[in-house]
C-alpha cells in the first residue's frame, strides 16, 4: 500500500500513525478536535441544511424527527464508531482496509462503497452548483422577489439550461477539488476548523431573525410537536436512508476520516460528538426553514423548491432580507463544501491506496469522472427531463438508489463485518476507556438492532 504524501511544511505525523503493516506513518489529523469537525462537516452538509427541512416536511414533522433520531442515536452512533474502527485499526480507505483485516471477498464491499461515494458525489456536486449560482444572485439581489411564481419560472429555467446548470456544478466542483488537493491538515482539516464554526452562526443568525417573524411558533410546534399517525414504510426508510446520509455512513467517508486518526485518539467520544454535532445541524436547519414557512403561509412539503423557491420570497419580505438571503445561500455552500469533501477524500484515497497514484493526479482523476459522471444528473432538470427509469428522473434514481439503498446495505456489511469477523480486534479500540461499559451494547446495536431496522424498513417499503 502506498501512503498519502505529506506536503514538507506539514506538521509530523504521530510516531503511533503507521498502517496495519507496520510501515511509514500515514498522515494525521493535527488534533481531535480537527476531525470531529471534519467528521462532522462530513456529516453536516446539504443533507442537514437542503434536504432535512423538505424530507420533514414531506413526512409530517415532529414523527419524522422522532424517527430520525431514533435512527441517528442508536444505529448512527453504532455505526459511526465501526467505521472509525476500521479505519484506525489499518490506516486505509475502504476498500484496502477490509481486504486487510477480512480478506479479497470483503474488499469488493469496500469497492461497492467507494463506488457509492462517487455516486453521490456526482449528483450532489449538481446541488452544489445551484448553491454557487444563488450566492451569487444573492449578492446582487436578483435572487429576491415576493412572486413566487417567478422564481419558479427562474429556477426552471436555470436547472434546465445545460451550460448554465454544467457551469456551476464544475465551480463547486472545482473548489471541492482545490481543499482536497491540499491534503490532510492543510486541506481537509483546515477547511472543516473553518466552515463548521461559520456554518452554525450563520445558523443562528437566521434563526434569530424566523423565529421572531409574527407566526414562526406555529411552525416550531408542528417541527417537535410529534403525530405518529403520519408514519408510514415510506417514512421509515426515509428517515433511514437520511440518517445514513446526513452522517455519512455506509460509503466510506468515515472510514477514511478514520484511517488519518492517531493511535490514541478517543472513538467513542469522537463518535457520540459527530452525532450530536450532525442532530443539532439538522434542527437548527428545521428551526431555520420551518418557523419562516409557517410565518409566510407556504405549504411545509414544498419539496427541493423549498431552499432555492420559497426562502428566496420569504427573505424579500424581510426587513434586512438581502443580508439574510447572502447569509443563507453562504451558509448554504459551506455546507455543501463540507460534505463534498467527505465524498470526494475517499475515492481519492481509493486511487491512493490501491493503485499507489499521489494526491494531485488521484484528484484530478476523480474530478474529471465526477463531472462526467455527474453531467446526465445535471441535465435531468432540461434536455434530459424526459428521460426516465423506475418512474424516476436520473437524478432522482441516483438520490434514491444510493441514499436509500446502498448506505444502509453498506452500513449493514460495515455492521457484520465488525460485530463478527474481526471482534476480537474491534473491541480493543474501547479497552481502557471510560467507555468500557459500552462494549457489549455496541455488539447488540451491530448484530441485532442494525440488520433489523434495515431488513425491517426494507420489508415494509418493497
Amino acid at each position: 500500500m502506498s501512503h498519502l504524501p505529506i506536503s514538507p511544511a506539514a506538521p509530523a505525523t504521530s510516531p503511533a500513525a503507521t498502517d496495519a503493516s507496520g510501515g511509514a506513518s500515514r498522515a494525521t489529523w493535527g488534533s481531535r478536535l480537527g476531525f470531529v469537525l471534519a467528521a462532522a462537516g462530513s456529516a453536516v452538509g446539504l443533507g442537514a441544511v437542503w434536504k432535512f427541512p423538505y424530507v420533514v416536511g414531506q413526512h409530517g414533522g415532529g414523527a419524522f424527527l422522532a424517527v430520525y433520531l431514533g435512527c441517528v442515536l442508536t444505529l448512527g452512533v453504532a455505526l459511526l464508531l465501526a467505521e472509525m474502527t476500521v479505519g484506525r485499526l489499518t490506516g486505509q480507505s475502504i476498500t484496502t482496509a477490509l481486504h486487510t483485516l477480512g480478506g479479497r471477498a470483503w474488499a469488493w464491499v469496500g469497492r461497492i462503497a467507494t463506488f457509492n461515494a462517487f455516486a453521490i458525489l456526482s449528483f450532489y456536486v449538481v446541488v452544489g452548483g445551484w448553491t454557487v449560482t444563488y450566492l451569487m444572485r444573492a449578492f446582487t439581489g436578483s435572487v429576491l422577489a415576493n412572486d413566487t411564481q417567478r422564481l419558479v419560472t427562474e429556477f426552471s429555467a436555470f436547472t434546465a439550461n445545460p451550460v448554465a446548470s454544467l457551469a456551476s456544478m464544475g465551480v463547486f466542483l472545482g473548489l471541492t477539488a482545490l481543499i482536497v488537493a491540499a491534503g490532510v491538515q492543510k486541506g481537509i482539516e483546515r477547511a472543516g476548523k473553518w466552515l463548521m464554526p461559520a456554518l452554525f452562526l450563520l445558523m443562528l443568525l437566521v434563526i434569530a431573525r424566523a423565529l421572531t417573524l409574527p407566526g414562526a411558533m406555529a411552525g416550531v410546534a408542528w417541527f417537535l410537536t410529534p403525530d405518529f399517525s403520519m408514519i408510514s414504510g415510506d417514512t421509515l426508510l426515509e428517515a433511514l436512508g437520511l440518517a445514513f446520509f446526513s452522517l455519512s455512513l455506509g460509503a466510506g467517508m468515515i472510514v477514511v476520516y478514520g484511517s488519518y486518526l492517531p493511535r490514541d485518539a478517543r472513538l467513542a467520544g469522537s463518535a457520540v460528538w459527530v452525532a450530536t454535532l450532525a442532530t443539532l445541524a439538522c434542527c437548527l436547519a428545521g428551526l431555520m426553514i420551518l418557523p419562516a414557512v409557517f410565518a409566510f403561509g407556504v405549504p411545509p412539503d414544498a419539496g427541493p423548491g423549498l431552499t432555492f423557491i420559497t426562502m428566496p420570497a420569504i427573505f424579500a419580505q424581510m426587513p434586512f432580507g438581502h443580508a439574510i438571503a447572502i447569509a443563507f445561500f453562504l451558509l448554504l455552500l459551506f455546507a455543501a463544501l463540507t460534505s463534498a469533501v467527505s465524498l470526494f477524500e475517499p475515492v481519492a484515497a481509493f486511487l491512493i491506496d490501491e493503485y499507489q497514484w499521489q494526491r494531485g493526479p488521484a484528484v484530478l482523476a476523480v474530478f474529471v469522472a465526477t463531472f462526467l459522471f455527474g453531467a446526465p444528473a445535471a441535465l435531468s432538470f432540461g434536455v434530459w427531463s424526459d428521460v426516465r427509469l423506475f418512474d424516476r428522473t436520473i437524478f432522482d434514481l441516483m438520490d434514491y438508489v444510493t441514499v436509500n439503498l446502498l448506505m444502509p446495505a453498506g452500513g449493514l456489511c460495515i455492521a457484520i463485518f465488525v460485530g463478527a469477523f474481526i471482534w476480537p480486534k474491534a473491541r480493543t479500540v474501547l479497552d481502557g476507556s471510560r467507555a468500557q461499559w459500552f462494549v457489549p451494547v455496541w455488539r447488540v446495536l451491530l448484530l441485532v438492532l442494525t440488520p433489523i431496522a434495515i431488513f425491517g424498513v426494507w420489508y415494509q417499503t418493497f
